[in-house]
């Protein structure tokens, strides 16, 4: 799982949190809109991947990580990133530890998330659940997608605009793994774990 990354990025974003939301429409490329501190996120994709199955393997998890098959292989990308429009039952798998004493695996049960169009980018939703991903999702090459979005809490009915919290930010890839299942990979997320997995299988 590699990226070849331009270093530039768009610029009013200051470190930690933004002067203002990015109120602008999401243009057909990820970097016109993503923070500084999130494209080094994603240019550590692999590396929390590596990190996260180790931590996961020495907190005696080793099997529960082998059961997951394909999923929890770094290298399982295939061709067909771009996920189709539609609802997807997702499953979120928080691998590694930020802390000593915080578990290593933790697999959280089936809920729902919907992909819908808007223009030349996607729109992700979980449409349940306590913590809630909300973003967009840009093509990347055939192999990825790269998601860029916030996390909504609990009672929220409203998703923070990307780039005004950087506490609630989200950066992601999106790959495919089989005939009809994808996997959202997130490094280093702010909270518990070293690296989230999501993976989508359709609805239907």
């Amino acid at each position: 799982m590699r990226f070849l990354f331009l270093a530039c990025v768009a610029g009013g974003f200051a470190t930690g949190v933004a002067s203002k939301p990015v109120c602008k429409a999401p243009g057909p490329d990820w970097r016109q809109d993503v923070t500084p501190a999130d494209v080094t996120r994603l240019h550590e994709v692999r590396e929390s991947f590596v990190k996260a199955l180790a931590q996961a393997r020495a907190g005696d998890h080793g099997n529960d990580v082998a059961r997951e098959g394909f999923l929890l292989d770094p290298d399982a990308a295939i061709d067909g990133a771009a996920l189709p429009v539609g609802d997807y039952h997702c499953r979120t798998i928080k691998l590694g530890s930020q802390s000593v004493s915080g578990p290593s695996f933790v697999s959280y049960p089936s809920l729902d998330c919907r992909v819908t169009a808007n223009g030349k980018v996607s729109r992700f939703v979980r449409v349940n659940g306590l913590q809630r991903p909300t973003g967009t999702l840009y093509p990347a090459s055939v192999r990825q997608q790269v998601f860029l979005g916030t996390l909504v809490l609990s009672d929220e009915t409203r998703a923070l605009n990307y780039g005004r919290d950087t506490d609630r930010n989200m950066i992601g890839a999106v790959e495919r793994i089989g005939p009809r299942r994808w996997r959202m990979v997130l490094p280093y997320p702010r909270f518990d774990s070293t690296l989230d997995v999501i993976d989508l299988v359709p609805a239907n």
